[in-house]
């Protein structure tokens, strides 16, 4: 067999293929991505489902000058290797390598940067206007999955198209799920249109009957609106988005190459808003990941004959330890009721959903309306957990701000993946949750140092009554401590762990165990004596203990895995500035940018958050002072 990827060195290679060697390619493409994340991990069953879909794309378009516009960016490993990163493709996701996501920065080819869902449309009708104005006359490609069309973001920026009128293709890519199966009547809209495929046949036929009748057929067509609206609404399968203005064709085969291609020339002929219907499988040409697209929707390192994971965890991961506790209260209170935003399984949610149907929803990639869902939940006497990780509750701040602070609605905030993420890079990376949360009014803000700790601020989150609570956690396995019962803390008040002479750190989270590390190295090796603090709270702070250790000591340390403009340490540095304490304060977090795609470890070394630099720098102030 001919080694066609070998041959491609830009999306332009593609026109010289035949259609069967195209066929070929795909297969090409798609061994090339499920070998590559065998070892490295990635986006698994979305990339393979849409690889027909980016070579069809590409064979037709001019990319660069044609834009295509990727939403999420899941589905875009096929892109990559298409445009000129295949060689580069073994570094996916890896420290210094290629992006899991689009990014404009590493290819031209990459228009817009993206992580987050539902934003494709609006993005690509913004390119598509600002063509309109420079009087060029590129193609404009909006890529978006039913998942994310679930988002309010996604019908705004189609409404907005269809008023326009831009000249403007809208693909999506419908394979029945995002990373959990879809809810909600657009998703049951979508399943009647993929259940009729010849829906839109049908509707051609019966303009072409009423054409064929002499003088009556036209009159009926021009002037009896309301009968052609009737029979619209009998026989159209793409009602919804002609009513947004938006030409409809499909559904069509996802994987037939030809009839994507057709389909892309009749957009582009059509003129105007289109939408191009194609149904996809998840997971496609590898059974595995057909069989469990869900499971394969995020995969680490994985075995290609059986399918199974090659990491072994050694503890339960915070998510875990959160869903057990969380299902444990709800068995003996009633009023507690979990929320998610399209990630049942990634929010440890699934079992609750199981056990208590009733008190559980997912309303899909709706993040401002799962916060607002969960103010009025709390506004009627009941207890909601709102379950997000913390890159996608920012999608949610001003429901935050005015439907749950502002109302004192006693919500609820689990905020999973809290820090560094890894490998998802720059747009998932939960480092900004302090620093939105801690300066809203009414809100407390907890983290835990160990699963024990979270277990604790479940239960305490679950009875707090005055207002909004939130507790962050880290992605990934805990720290194997022993689970005791769990215990109500009281609310702003900090754990002494080590008591020292020589200078104080104030530690929150993730990095309460690598602070004592350190100190207990210091003292080993250096002679050097440190008082370690588990802060437990960003907000409120334990201000009597700190303002205590402040005059006891000449210098402090704050230690935390978020950045560091607005984050825990900002908020000591206000505490001690407002109550006119001079001490010689350092600062450990992270820096003023977006962290980049690598592991979790390598990353912390990256920036100064590992423990052997922490320790020296510590060393080397107290040695100094």
């Amino acid at each position: 067999m001919i080694d066609l990827l070998s041959e491609i060195d830009s999306p332009q290679d593609l026109k010289k293929l035949s259609t069967e060697q195209l066929y070929d390619l795909t297969q090409e493409v798609r061994n090339k991505i499920i070998l590559t994340l065998s070892k490295t991990g990635g986006h698994l069953a979305s990339s393979i489902g849409a690889v027909e879909l980016i070579i069809a794309l590409h064979s037709i378009l001019d990319s660069p000058d044609d834009k295509i516009i990727w939403d999420v960016g899941h589905q875009t490993y096929a892109h990559k290797i298409l445009t000129g990163r295949a060689d580069e493709f073994t570094t996916l996701r890896q420290l210094d390598g290629i992006s899991g996501f689009p990014k404009s920065k590493e290819n031209i080819h990459d228009h817009l940067d993206v992580g987050h869902s539902s934003t494709s449309i609006s993005a690509a009708l913004g390119m598509a206007c600002a063509r309109d104005i420079k009087g060029n006359d590129e193609t404009v490609v909006a890529v978006i999955g039913d998942g994310a069309l679930t988002a309010g973001m996604a019908f705004e920026a189609l409404n907005h198209a269809g008023d326009l009128g831009k000249d403007l293709i809208v693909v999506l890519n419908d394979n029945e799920m995002s990373i959990a199966k879809n809810v909600g009547a657009v998703s049951n809209y979508l399943d009647k249109l993929r259940t009729n495929p010849r829906i839109h046949k049908a509707k051609q036929d019966v303009e072409d009957l009423l054409h064929k009748i002499p003088s009556l057929g036209d009159k009926l067509l021009k002037t009896a609106g309301a009968m052609k609206d009737a029979l619209k609404y009998l026989v159209v399968s793409g009602v919804l988005f002609e009513e947004f203005g938006f030409t409809y064709l499909g559904p069509i085969d996802g994987h037939d190459l030809k009839s994507i291609q057709s389909h892309i020339e009749d957009a582009q002929n059509v003129g105007g808003p289109v939408l191009i219907h194609a149904l996809t499988t998840k997971g496609k040409g590898y059974l595995p990941a057909e069989e469990n697209p869900s499971q394969f929707h995020g995969v680490g390192p994985f075995n290609i004959r059986t399918g199974k994971g090659k990491r072994n965890r050694e503890h339960p991961t915070y998510t875990n330890i959160f869903s057990q506790t969380l299902v444990e209260l709800a068995e003996e209170d009633e009023d507690i009721v979990a929320i998610t935003a399209a990630m049942p399984s990634g929010t440890g949610l699934t079992e609750f959903a199981d056990r208590f149907p009733d008190r559980f929803y997912d309303v899909g990639i709706a993040e401002q309306h799962a916060v607002t869902l969960g103010a009025g939940l709390a506004l009627n006497s009941t207890k909601p957990f709102v379950t997000l990780y913390s890159t996608f509750l920012q999608r949610g701040y001003d429901q935050v701000l005015h439907d749950v602070c502002l109302q004192q609605a006693s919500v609820k905030f689990a905020i999973d993946r809290a820090g560094l993420v890894g490998r998802d890079g720059g747009t998932h990376q939960g480092v900004f949750d302090y620093a939105y949360l801690r300066h809203l009014p009414n809100m407390t803000v907890m983290a835990p140092k160990d699963e024990n700790e979270l277990q604790d601020m479940v239960l305490t989150a679950a009875n707090y009554e005055a207002g909004p609570i939130s507790v962050r956690y880290p992605r990934g396995e805990s720290f194997g401590v022993e689970l005791t019962e769990n215990q109500m803390l009281e609310i702003g008040k900090a754990e002494v762990l080590k008591e020292g002479e020589d200078g104080v750190v104030l530690a929150i989270g993730s990095m309460v165990y690598p602070a004592l590390e350190v100190a207990q190295q210091l003292a080993r090796e250096e002679g050097l004596d440190l008082t370690v603090v588990n802060s437990r709270f960003v907000k409120p702070l334990d201000q009597d203990l700190i303002l205590e250790l402040a005059v006891e000591f000449d210098t402090l340390f704050t230690v935390e895995e978020h950045v560091l403009q607005g984050g825990f340490g900002s908020a000591v540095a206000e505490l001690l500035a407002d109550h006119n304490q001079q001490l010689n304060l350092k600062r450990f977090g992270l820096p003023d940018k977006f962290i980049e795609h690598g592991t979790q470890a390598e990353l912390l070394a990256r920036y100064g958050l590992d423990v052997p630099t922490i320790k020296a720098e510590i060393k080397a102030v107290l040695q100094e002072g």
